[in-house]
């Protein structure tokens, strides 16, 4: 079966770093799943992006979008919303909102802040929205998952969420607290199991 697409802008690793957990939980439910970047926007005309990244997973195409069995959509928040660059890339989407191309697919948020109160909630909420105008099927995080009860970090039923260290510099890789791993291996692996099941029953 086509692959969920996990889809993700990320400026200091953070967000990276909950997209490749949540790859990891969608594989896990015997699902493919395809890792894939926006990237960055820049004021200055003279500085165009690297058509390739120097690192991490490739950008993302229409094409990816278009086949993919179900969505993963992550970003950190910007004053309460998601960050312009994947905001620019979902504003590109109009060919497939036409077509059709993600109807009745499932689909799920992640993101993270760099405090507990950063607009988490506010973000996931608002990253819903163009899924939902793309007819998708929302797919959050249910109460039944124990760590949603018992983090003291990030974890939401809107969608998996991460509070990223305050004193982490540019040089130390992120670290999940072990109830935001959980909660970011289950949110793939539901999302990754619900298109195994809307696939076979297609």
């Amino acid at each position: 079966m086509a692959p969920v697409l996990v889809l993700y802008y990320s400026r200091h690793g953070s967000t990276k770093k909950l997209a490749e957990t949540i790859a990891k939980g969608v594989e896990s439910s015997g699902t493919p799943a395809m890792l894939r970047t926006v990237p960055p926007i820049y004021t200055c005309f003279d500085h165009a992006p690297d058509t390739v990244p120097q690192s991490g997973a490739p950008y993302v195409t229409a094409r990816d979008l278009e086949l993919c069995s179900g969505l993963a959509l992550g970003s950190p928040t910007r004053f309460g919303n998601m960050a312009a660059p994947l905001k620019h890339f979902l504003d590109t989407t109009s060919t497939q909102w036409l077509k059709g191309a993600l109807i009745d697919k499932p689909g799920c948020v992640f993101t993270s802040t760099s405090s507990m109160h950063g607009g988490q909630e506010s973000t996931l909420l608002s990253m819903m929205l163009p899924l939902i105008h793309h007819g998708m099927i929302i797919c959050g995080l249910p109460y039944s998952e124990p760590a949603l009860h018992e983090t003291q970090s990030g974890g939401t039923p809107y969608g998996v969420s991460h509070v990223a260290t305050p004193h982490a510099t540019s040089t130390e890789s992120p670290v999940l607290t072990s109830h935001e791993e959980a909660l970011a291996m289950a949110q793939g692996f539901r999302l990754g199991s619900l298109a195994r099941k809307l696939h076979h029953h297609a």
